[in-house]
């Protein structure tokens, strides 16, 4: 088994990782490891952010870290929530304050006014050293109104391109195949399988 951390709190992008990875990996986050705090996310870009926490994490975790940082852009808005999805309504939003606050931006919006995509970007970590980036992105739609009850955060309100349901009401697995982080992680799997056999003979040395 391949041990990876996830430099995240967020259980619902771990479960989605780990899916994706398979189970020739063990993978665990920060809530399996309270001594190592999560940093102030000071970046301007997913790319700045996810490097900051998997910088950060892996100065006190001995193995290969993975950074995500991901979130919702709005051609509508300007780009908006941007790298700010997840405290788009507030510093301590919910999900739910989130996509009410999406909706009230995109109420005189109709129909391709509304495209949007998420965007992934993920950062490979070990020793403090950054080893690589991957990056992913899918395109789509923001509905009226919230459907479904699978997924996280703006799931409920994202329709993917070529599909007429949002990600909240697709099966984990179809999310899986198709959204931006399985398009970033389709990217890092290789790369994955190269660091964590040579992370285990340096070690092992």
């Amino acid at each position: 088994m391949r041990p990876l951390l996830i430099a995240t709190k967020n259980a619902h992008k771990t479960a989605e990782i780990a899916a994706m990875l398979g189970s020739d990996w063990t993978v665990t986050d920060l809530n399996a490891h309270p001594e190592i705090p999560a940093p102030e996310e000071t970046g301007e870009t997913f790319a700045e952010n996810a490097a900051i926490k998997a910088l950060a994490a892996s100065r006190l975790f001995a193995g290969l870290v993975l950074a995500d940082d991901s979130g919702l852009e709005v051609d509508a808005l300007g780009g908006a929530p941007g790298v700010r999805s997840a405290r788009y309504a507030g510093p301590q939003a919910t999900d739910a304050d989130n996509r009410a606050k999406l909706l009230r931006a995109l109420a005189s919006f109709r129909g391709k006014e509304r495209a949007a995509r998420f965007r992934c970007v993920l950062v490979l970590a070990e020793d403090g050293v950054q080893r690589a980036t991957f990056d992913g992105a899918g395109e789509g739609v923001i509905i009226n109104g919230e459907r479904g009850d699978g997924g996280f955060g703006y799931d409920a309100l994202f329709v993917p391109e070529g599909y007429c349901e949002t990600f909240a009401q697709l099966p984990a697995a179809t999310k899986n195949t198709l959204s931006h982080r399985a398009r970033a992680m389709e990217k890092a799997r290789g790369f994955l399988l190269q660091a964590a056999g040579a992370s285990g003979e340096n070690r092992s040395g």
